[in-house]
């Protein structure tokens, strides 16, 4: 089997098997061609079948001598790992040279937050005299009073609000349903669009139960959400990179720190392992250690 169909039939896997993207399907081909770029600087050809656990190593150190990013780097040995797992399951090779190939450890960043002072300020920069004023409100309370995804306040639909027990049912990642309260300003603001202002917009057919519409009546895009944050994070004079999550990291650092359980943190924001939600604990030593260096006389 040469080159050609060894590509092939790597992408007919991703595609028809692992249901994968176009986009992360050349991803994937890119990573094998930056393998196949090592040895063509070496004046050789990749030889599949014959691959030495060596000669991954000395690749790995190539593109670290390219100034290559660790997170880069651990990128490309998973679209690397996942071409020889493909190779194994065809029969192709029999021994996969890459299980012994450990990525980059790669550090966690500590995702920005804002402050209760930072939010108020974000809601004051909004002119609730326009149309579009209390939409901005109800989509900053929201965002924070609930931890959302963009994607899931986007999605968000009127017959998922339920007010009588202030809670709302969010469609998350992989389709999965997750229950999520909802505190008592985000219903404020978002019972006052929905009755007097997303009352008076001709809504497209199919969009009848989003809850955030444009003003040509359909579902609010994820890019107009990013755009207003933009723009509020301006008019109030904050000077940290934002986006809409970084109202999710907030609600979940805020409640660690007021003493939230973790494992409810974890159910709130619908993530699949504690491990994920682990990184707020971080940030909470972090606050803690402040405070002893703002406090403690022996700092």
């Amino acid at each position: 089997m040469n080159k050609a169909a060894y590509h092939n039939g790597f992408k007919a896997y991703l595609k028809l098997e692992r249901s994968l993207s176009e986009h992360s399907i050349t991803a994937y081909l890119n990573d094998i061609a930056k393998l196949e770029q090592y040895f063509y600087s070496l004046n050789q050809t990749l030889n599949v079948t014959n691959l030495k656990l060596k000669e991954l190593r000395e690749f790995i150190s190539w593109l670290n001598a390219l100034g290559m990013q660790a997170s880069s780097q651990a990128r490309i040995i998973s679209g690397i790992k996942a071409f020889f797992n493909y190779l194994m399951m065809e029969e192709i090779i029999t021994e996969d040279p890459t299980s012994l190939i450990e990525a980059p450890k790669l550090s966690r960043k500590l995702p920005d937050t804002l402050n209760i002072t930072e939010i108020n300020a974000l809601l004051a920069a909004i002119d609730a005299s326009k149309a579009d004023g209390m939409r901005s409100k109800a989509i900053i309370e929201v965002l924070y009073g609930c931890g959302l995804r963009v994607s899931e306040l986007s999605e968000l639909r009127i017959s998922n609000i339920f007010k009588e027990t202030e809670f709302v049912k969010i469609i998350g990642k992989g389709n999965k349903e997750r229950i999520v309260p909802i505190g008592g300003a985000a219903l404020k603001f978002l019972a006052i669009y929905i009755n007097e202002v997303r009352l008076h917009l001709s809504i497209k057919k199919g969009h009848e139960d989003f809850v955030f519409l444009n003003r040509f009546g359909s579902r609010l895009s994820r890019i107009s959400i990013f755009t207003l944050i933009k723009s509020l994070s301006a008019k109030a004079g904050i000077h940290k990179t934002i986006s809409p999550h970084t109202f999710r990291h907030s609600f979940a650092t805020h409640l660690i720190e007021g003493g939230a359980d973790l494992r409810a943190v974890q159910e709130m924001l619908g993530h699949a392992s504690i491990t994920t939600t682990e990184i707020y604990t971080h940030l909470d030593r972090d606050y803690l250690r402040s405070v002893i260096t703002q406090y403690h006389p022996r700092s």
